[in-house]
């Protein structure tokens, strides 16, 4: 579905840079200048489309993800809460429990991106799967046996699948790069949030609704929370806005700098081909790209670094404290992380940087990991969950690097989005096993897990920033007008001329001063 309307896309950007000579280099400057830079006139006005996209778009997106984290992780507090002897849970059936739902997960990714990317409508896709979710998370109460379980997790990866890769994909096509990661680190902080509130209320229910009505605690707990979140999906059927240019609280002259701004953010139209088979070719392209495959691996190796989330109250509850006090201890190192990450991402922004602020927290969580194997006080312990928690501090860096890597078109970068998350999440299925009760309390397994996975996160960013900086190298090239152009750099110019519909000429000049952020 293209951002830009036919007429905006031919007139108003790319057909004004047609006027000059066929041989590369020869261009109007007067010209090449307005193609590549916003006025002062039209920065202006795009403060005041940001203060409008900020003041709706971003807190529905972290209510969403906020309940989305609430109705995923709610099964581990409800472990707390008597769920493993009610179903009669033996040996390692709460961790398939666990696992299942991120299986139905991984399967839906690509699939739902592809479609929502087609559909144009995000504000219903989205909305019609919140409350899809939540209608899965109130009838979980009522399961019966270790299959009722296990039958209500996988449909809940199932519906859940297309929010995350969902969102990621439609900040994108808001915001520029170098507002991503702030606004990635403040979507991302509803899940921070989540890990705290969301056991603070467990931990409210476990003291208060046990047994009320003839229901445990943890029934109470999906209903409650389940039924928050349908509420929810139904107010962002009717208030999430689409895309720029349709969004009806947006005058002409808003809707023409928000879609000419992300224009020249990518370099290029930020839009498709006409038809459903460029939703195809845009996942053949993501395919093909070996920074896909390069940030699939590192998400990996985060979410399963981060799996001890799914074990947080069990992990605070070899602090010797009872089950309420483990939930309460969960919130502490959650609501650091959320103040911390926000301020990470603001500075990210500021910098114009990815690599260096996603290497940053490895060696803190290497440390909390090798704390929690090996200490045994209150407080080294303790403190080491903090440490731990560092790998969410990458998350939002990660996200925004991803948007920023595969920038265009935007079925290749719904597609790479839908991939790198599904290849992430894929961690959540195996990792659960190494947290096993004849570990406890040290978990060393499990830690020295997280150790391999987060570096092998590190080395791939390193990779990836090699690449990146080769790319930049060539489109540095491009941009000398005496550099002779090897048949490589001529061919991705190509590439983009065909794509846009211009000449070769035309395609360098609007390429001029873009630079991949690393």
């Amino acid at each position: 579905m293209s951002d830009l309307s036919p007429e905006y896309g031919k007139s108003d950007v790319f057909h004004q840079e047609t006027l000059h000579d066929h041989d590369l280099g020869k261009v109007d400057t007067n010209e090449v200048y307005h193609l590549s830079h916003l006025t002062e006139e039209e920065k202006i006005i795009e403060k005041k489309l940001k203060r409008k996209i900020d003041g709706l778009i971003m807190p529905l997106v972290i209510l969403v993800y906020l309940m989305n984290y609430i109705d995923r992780n709610n099964y581990a507090a409800a472990k707390l809460q008597g769920l493993e002897e009610d179903l009669g849970l033996v040996g390692s059936q709460y961790q398939v429990g666990l696992s299942i739902l991120f299986v139905g997960y991984v399967l839906m990714q690509v699939p739902s991106n592809l479609l929502l990317n087609f559909s144009g409508r995000p504000s219903w896709y989205l909305g019609f799967f919140v409350t899809a979710w939540g209608l899965v998370s109130c009838l979980t109460s009522q399961v019966k046996t270790y299959g009722d379980i296990v039958a209500c997790r996988f449909i809940l990866g199932l519906v859940e699948a297309p929010f995350f890769a969902g969102v990621l994909f439609y900040l994108s096509k808001w915001y520029t790069k170098s507002e991503l990661n702030l606004r990635m680190s403040i979507f991302y902080s509803g899940s921070l949030l989540s890990g705290a509130f969301g056991n603070l209320i467990a931990a409210g229910i476990l003291h208060g609704l046990a047994g009320v009505r003839g229901l445990a605690a943890w029934q109470w707990l999906y209903i409650i929370e389940g039924s928050i979140t349908m509420a929810v999906g139904i107010v962002i059927v009717f208030v999430l806005p689409d895309f720029p240019h349709t969004w009806k609280l947006l005058s002409p002259e808003l809707k023409h700098i928000a879609n000419r701004r992300m224009a020249l953010d990518a370099a290029e139209a930020d839009i498709d081909q006409e038809g459903g088979m460029s939703q195809i070719r845009g996942m053949k392209l993501a395919f093909k790209d070996p920074k896909t495959y390069l940030l699939a691996i590192m998400y990996h190796g985060t979410t399963g670094a981060a799996g001890f989330q799914n074990f947080f109250p069990t992990l605070t509850k070899t602090l010797h404290y009872n089950s309420t006090v483990s939930l309460l201890l969960v919130a502490p190192p959650y609501i650091f992380m959320v103040i911390w990450s926000l301020s990470h991402g603001i500075v990210s922004d500021k910098c114009k940087n990815r690599f260096w602020f996603f290497i940053y927290p490895i060696p803190l969580v290497f440390t909390g990991a090798l704390m929690f194997m090996f200490c045994t006080s209150f407080g080294a312990r303790y403190f080491s969950l903090f440490l731990l928690i560092f790998i969410f501090a990458t998350n939002g860096t990660l996200y925004a690097w991803i948007a920023n890597a595969i920038p265009r078109p935007p079925a290749k970068r719904a597609a790479a989005l839908a991939f790198v998350n599904s290849v992430g999440n894929a961690a959540s299925i195996w990792t659960p096993f190494t947290y096993s009760d004849s570990d406890k309390p040290f978990y060393r397994v499990a830690m020295g897990v997280n150790i391999g996975l987060t570096g092998m996160a590190g080395i791939c960013a390193i990779i990836l920033r090699v690449l990146l900086e080769r790319d930049n190298r060539r489109l540095a090239r491009m941009e000398n007008s005496d550099a002779e152009l090897t048949e490589k750099d001529l061919a991705v110019l190509q590439k983009t001329a065909d794509m846009e519909g211009i000449s070769i000429p035309a395609a360098r000049q609007l390429q001029k001063g873009y630079r991949y952020m690393i």
